[in-house]
């Protein structure tokens, strides 16, 4: 909630509409609001499709300026966190194809290329013990490997539907599948899961790719600064 002069302004209880035409006009606050309420879904997304960290942030920057710098066109066809996410998804994409060419360039050459998984994952709260916070990082770790592993069609849906908890029709329209293709999808990606991971292990998913705190205020003050505000 934003306070202007002595008006509070509960942003959550605006429509998509009147908060979209607030961000074109740049209203700092709205920007703010919009940036923090989707960062982790958008971040998941993105890390979903190109299974590094830092790849997935700068992604999601671009994608916010590119959105926030065309969010005047925005005509309320859908919410405006799924316009996001589609944007999100088609940075992310274009990120890993740019990759994969380079990629292929460099093994024409010669060159071996070796992926890493970079971890940056944020710590627990400071009161947790030490043993508790290693367990905890452990399991993170652990998790965030097995659903790297999936199939690229198979990983985006488990992130949107397991870890987002959005409904098979929303996430059928964020990546332009039958609602039908994403049923199968997850089916597969679950059973994948089920094989690599103990059961007791997969209820810890929701705690799993954390971007918040410090990581979140830090993106967003970027995004805002790109955008002068």
């Amino acid at each position: 909630m934003a306070v202007r002069g002595q008006t509070a302004v509960d942003f959550s209880r605006i429509g998509d509409g009147e908060l979209a035409r607030l961000c074109a006009g740049r209203d700092a606050d709205a920007v703010r609001y919009v940036i923090t309420a989707n960062n982790q879904r958008l971040f998941r997304t993105a890390w979903s499709i190109l299974r590094d960290r830092n790849e997935a942030e700068e992604a999601l920057q671009a994608a916010y300026l590119s959105a926030f710098g065309s969010i005047g066109a925005f005509e309320g066809r859908s919410s405006l966190t799924t316009w996001l996410t589609r944007i999100v998804i088609n940075e992310a994409l274009g990120r890993r194809r740019a990759a994969e060419r380079r990629r292929r360039q460099l093994e024409e050459e010669g060159v071996a290329v070796l992926e890493r998984y970079r971890e940056n994952l944020m710590r627990g709260s400071e009161t947790e013990l030490p043993d508790v916070a290693l367990a905890r990082e452990q399991i993170r770790k652990l998790l965030e490997q097995a659903v790297a592993d999936l199939p690229d069609a198979f990983r985006t849906v488990f992130v949107l539907r397991e870890i987002e908890g959005l409904s098979s029709e929303e996430t059928g329209a964020i990546l332009d599948v039958p609602v039908q293709t994403v049923k199968t999808r997850l089916f597969r990606a679950r059973r994948r899961l089920k094989e690599a991971l103990a059961p007791e292990v997969a209820t810890a998913l929701g705690g799993t790719f954390p971007f918040a705190g410090a990581d979140c205020a830090a993106l967003t003050q970027r995004v805002l600064t790109e955008l002068g505000l």
